[in-house]
């Protein structure tokens, strides 16, 4: 990777409570600092730096900070509790190391509730929340998955899957179990898959396949059923934590793919009337992964909000 006078590159990994973190840093450290929080539990950064996300913006003027959190990805754990108090141990690890008395969250997918969270506990640390294909209403998602499968099955006839979705919704609603058994259905039936992918998706998708991003994409299977052992707000819904952080004017903004089939229409309408409507933005032909689906619209907005 050449480092030209527009953007530096920096990969950290330190020690932080007998812990490897992993970090990496994208562009000048005078500029307006963002983190990105990825999604999980299971999940890591790599797909926002693979496919040139993370050095894309920092092109446009920002200081992005891009880690795995402890036991996920690259920071690799055996002792990682998986609870948000931890998460925000480390958050907080980072706002240290890099001398940040306020940084913008950029939360996809679950990092939106770890990002809510974090805001509300510390909103004098956020310079901004953006989520971006970010969970908020846990059940509800889950509810419209299932929702959704079951009337494309029954429109195929598929008694064998609805079977599967009887049995799914028998299940514990705060277990590891139910939410894997919801979130795989949605991937079986495409609901994370932009419909007309691009001739730059499937060049971004393709740059990230052959990278070595790909290569370390590091999934831990247990992650999840730590997470749900040990953290008690398993399944729940941040909205009314979102109303309270705009009331304390915190800048909320929203951005998601019109085609990402695990969220509700009226479910979205809700999180916009939180937000508001000039905070809030969905793009069309895009799904769960806006940042590659439509990379140059997700960064346009991420930029003229934040200047």
């Amino acid at each position: 990777m050449k480092i030209t006078f527009l953007f530096s590159f920096l990969f950290l990994t330190f020690l932080t409570n007998s812990q490897t973190l992993h970090i990496k840093t994208y562009g000048n450290k005078t500029n307006t600092p963002i983190i990105f929080i990825h999604g999980g539990p299971r999940g890591n950064a790599c797909l926002f730096e693979g496919t040139n996300s993370a050095e894309e913006l920092s092109k446009r003027g920002f200081y992005v900070i891009v880690y795995d959190r402890r036991g996920e990805g690259r920071s690799i754990d055996p002792n990682a509790k998986f609870t948000y108090n931890e998460a925000f141990k480390d958050l907080n690890t980072i706002y240290k190391t890099y001398n940040l008395k306020k940084a913008t969250l950029l939360a996809h997918s679950f990092g939106g509730l770890v990002a809510t969270l974090y805001s509300e506990k510390y909103p004098e640390k956020i310079n901004s929340l953006i989520l971006i294909g970010a969970l908020f209403s846990q059940q509800k998602t889950y509810n419209h998955i299932l929702d959704s499968v079951k009337k494309i099955y029954t429109k195929n006839n598929n008694l064998v899957m609805l079977d599967k979705v009887a049995h799914i919704e028998k299940l514990a609603k705060n277990s590891a179990e139910y939410r894997k058994a919801c979130f795989e259905l949605a991937g079986e039936n495409n609901f994370f898959k932009m419909p007309k992918p691009t001739t730059e998706s499937k060049a971004l998708y393709h740059q990230y396949e052959i990278s070595e991003f790909y290569k370390t994409n590091i999934r831990n299977k247990n992650a999840p059923l730590i997470f749900y052992k040990n953290e008690k707000q398993n399944n729940i819904d941040t909205k009314p934590i979102l109303q309270k952080l705009k009331a304390k004017e915190v800048p909320i903004y929203a951005i998601y793919g019109m085609q990402d089939g695990i969220f509700s229409v009226s479910e979205i309408e809700a999180l916009k009337n939180i937000v508001g409507k000039q905070n809030f933005v969905t793009i069309q032909n895009c799904s769960h992964y806006l940042f590659v689906d439509q990379q140059r619209e997700f960064l346009d907005n991420i930029d003229k909000w934040l200047k």
